[in-house]
């Protein structure tokens, strides 16, 4: 290591060797680093799974603007907006069509006793085209009641469940007092909020949310013309729909203003969110207090140096060595953990726990920066300090 260091700095690796001259406090080091960034990776996995599986629901359809109550900040909170809002956005110059949405949580209790809950879409039979490639092909065979696409990655299902599901070998099932038959399956898997999803036409969901009416949904998802921008058409349905009761926006502008209510307005996001900073706090004061008691150490050979000439930029050379090695070998042990304890985390929940490329990069990136700063604050003695003195 010392042959390699001596030729990537270009001299003597002053700062490896005083780590390595006390293997203990070293390989503590290390695992303080590895700790803060296992902190930091847990935070970032599990705020990652939040944003996926808030953005997921919206990947499951294909519209241009949606059209929700006024005080819905997320696709599943707020008021129902009246019907008649269809009917008023179709008269829009550039709308091309739209449909309804609704949308409920449905309680699916099995005979071994364990329960899941659904998320429950349903859209008129008819409304393929709002739907994405995954769900528009199998969706056309919704219009016979009661029938139903199922996410086989539904949470608390056996593994293999409902495979082999089909119009042919439909799966039944109760829930509300109704006999379901899934017709089809959907691979989505569970959020933090519910276990699994269910697609079903409008009229069997109005079957089986018997306290809803057809004249309220949640939604109205809008198609524009081809060729015409759908933030012009939002301006325009502005101008007509009743801003107190409804607010119009395209279906992106949907999506971002929901992943931003989830992460920084809702306990979910802003707690794992603090979790980060904590995190990060942790690593650059284990990172200070290592290097401080290291300058504290050899304050003597530093201040030889310092009596011979070298500069302060000298000493921060080597604080920073210290600091880079300390993040770069506290890095390594942190994300192999982080990828072994995602891999449990997402068997265990069902959540979509990755570890990205880009994430395992801006951790060492700012594992690289947060060792800097703690390295700066514990040279600050130093840079002050009289030779004379220091005897």
């Amino acid at each position: 290591m010392t042959t390699l260091l001596t030729w990537v700095f270009g001299r003597l690796p002053i700062g490896w060797l005083q780590l390595s001259h006390n293997r203990m406090r070293l390989f503590a080091a290390i695992a303080g680093v590895g700790f803060a960034n296992l902190l930091v990776f847990v935070q970032l996995g599990i705020l990652g799974a939040l944003n996926s599986t808030t953005t997921a629901a919206y990947a499951l359809f294909d519209a241009d603007i949606i059209v929700s109550s006024s005080d819905a900040n997320t696709l599943t909170d707020g008021g129902n907006v009246a019907r008649q809002r269809l009917f008023q956005a179709l008269g829009v110059p550039g709308v091309a069509s739209g449909t309804p949405l609704f949308i409920a949580n449905l309680d699916w209790q099995r005979s071994d006793g364990s329960s899941s809950t659904l998320q429950t879409f349903g859209l008129a039979a008819d409304a393929a085209g709002f739907l994405d490639a995954r769900v528009a092909a199998a969706f056309d065979a919704l219009v016979i009641e009661d029938t139903v696409l199922i996410d086989r990655s539904t949470r608390g299902v056996s593994p293999g469940a409902l495979d082999g599901i089909s119009p042919f070998t439909p799966f039944h099932f109760e829930a509300n007092g109704r006999t379901l038959s899934a017709v089809g399956t959907l691979d989505i898997g569970g959020g933090f909020f519910v276990d699994g999803t269910l697609f079903t036409s409008d009229q069997t969901f109005l079957r089986l949310f018997g306290n809803r009416g057809s004249g309220a949904p949640n939604h109205i998802l809008l198609r524009v013309d081809d060729g015409i921008d759908p933030v012009v058409v939002v301006e325009r349905l502005r101008n007509v729909l009743p801003p107190g009761s409804v607010k119009v926006n395209t279906f992106a502008d949907a999506a971002s203003a929901d992943l931003s209510h989830q992460t920084t307005e809702r306990p979910t996001g802003i707690i794992f969110g603090f979790g980060v900073l904590i995190g990060v706090l942790v690593g650059v004061v284990i990172v200070y207090q290592i290097l401080s008691t290291d300058v504290a150490d050899h304050l003597r050979e530093y201040a030889t140096f310092k009596a011979m000439g070298y500069g302060h930029s000298f000493f921060l050379g080597i604080v920073f060595e210290e600091a880079a090695i300390l993040a770069l070998f506290g890095f390594i042990p942190g994300l192999l953990a982080s990828i072994g304890l995602y891999a449990g985390m997402s068997a265990a929940t069902g959540l979509p726990l990755e570890m990205g490329a880009d994430r395992a990069l801006a951790v060492l990136v700012g594992t690289l920066l947060a060792c800097a700063v703690s390295g700066a604050i514990a040279t600050r003695r130093l840079a002050g300090a009289d030779p004379a003195d220091l005897f």
